[in-house]
Parts: structure tokens; sequence; C-alpha cells
């Protein structure tokens, strides 16, 4: 596992695809580097990409808050179906089937619904294009919901409508910023289809 950046109160790294991000990368990166190592946010198993890990209970604290309160900055790559509008800022309302592990856009609010928000440019057009995300909520399969319910699947994406042979979706975290101990810091990766 690559890892972009180390000291005593964090880690960053480029979590492989096929790892789960809550047990075996924490697991990885304290085999790797000793301690504890604590999950801050999450990336889906499937999904490869740059994630940051706190090293101490107070790092967790500071990485925590930075996130409830939208300080932390979650981009990523996409490799969508179609030709997606230039940009975009879309919102919708989702609700989560957790028995079958599915996300749907719902029309209006009622119990597990949640608000998501993400902002895009495309970066390039085709019958696969490539875009760039800016996450202003963090939902479970919020871009790959997204995307296929307009009619754009992540290609790789079985689970929410694409009919390819790619073996998982072309998503990837390519950048984090974040405010820490009085700076910001940024780190970024890109997967080789980008």
């Amino acid at each position: 596992m690559e890892i972009l950046y180390s000291d005593k109160e964090l880690v960053v790294c480029v979590k492989p695809v096929g790892l789960d991000s809550e047990h075996e990368v924490p697991a990885a990166l304290s085999e790797a580097l000793g301690g504890e190592i604590f999950t801050l946010h999450r990336l889906d198993k499937n999904v490869g990409g740059v994630m940051v890990y706190a090293r101490t209970k107070a790092a967790a604290a500071a990485l925590s808050k930075a996130i409830q309160e939208g300080t932390m900055v979650k981009e990523y790559v996409a490799m969508v179906h179609g030709t997606p509008p230039e940009r975009g800022d879309w919102e919708d309302l989702l609700w989560k089937d957790s028995k079958k592990n599915k996300v749907f856009v719902v029309k209006r609010m009622r119990g597990g619904v949640k608000k998501a928000r993400l902002e895009f440019v495309r970066l390039t057009a085709g019958e696969e294009s490539l875009v760039r995300i800016r996450l202003h909520t963090g939902r479970s399969h919020q871009i790959r919901v997204q995307f296929a319910s307009r009619g754009y699947p992540l290609v790789g994406d079985h689970k929410y409508g694409a009919k390819d042979s790619s073996p998982a979706p072309m998503l990837f975290s390519c950048q984090l910023t974040f405010p820490f101990q009085e700076e910001t810091l940024q780190f970024e990766a890109k997967p080789d289809w980008a």
C-alpha cells in the first residue's frame, strides 16, 4: 500500500481496490508503522484512493471535527457511461435499503432519507467520460447513485446499471484537503485509467 505521508499524528495512504477501509487498511498500516490507527472516513471496498487515518486520539478528534464541519474537502475522479453536462451541482434525497446494500434517489423526506450534494466538472467527453467530483456530503454510494440516476452509471458499476466488463466501479478518491494544526494539508493521487 502506498503511503503518501506519515508522522506521529496521522498517515495518508492510497487505499487499494479490494481492501476494506475500516478494518483491513488500518491493520495493514498498523503492521507497517506500529501503533494504533483510527478510521475517520470510509471508501467502498471496490473503490481505491487517497485516505487519511489518525495515529492518536487527539488527531482523530481534530480530523473528525473537520469532517463534521465540512472543512475536509474530498475530490474524486470517475469514468462514467455517456456524456454528462460540462459541469453540475446536484442535490438529491437518498435512501439506503440496508438489506440489499443499495441506495435510491427518492422524491421526498421521510425516515432514513438524507440530503446529498456533489459538484462536478467533465474532463473528457465520449461514450465514456471522465469527471472530477467534489463531495459536499458523504453518503453511502453517493457518487454512484447520483450519476446512475441521471443515466450516467459509472463504468464497472454493475450494481447501479453499468453493462460493461470492467471488474469494479471506475471511481477513485483523488484528492483530500483538510486543516490540521493551523495548516492546510493537501494530498493527491491518480488511478492509471485517469
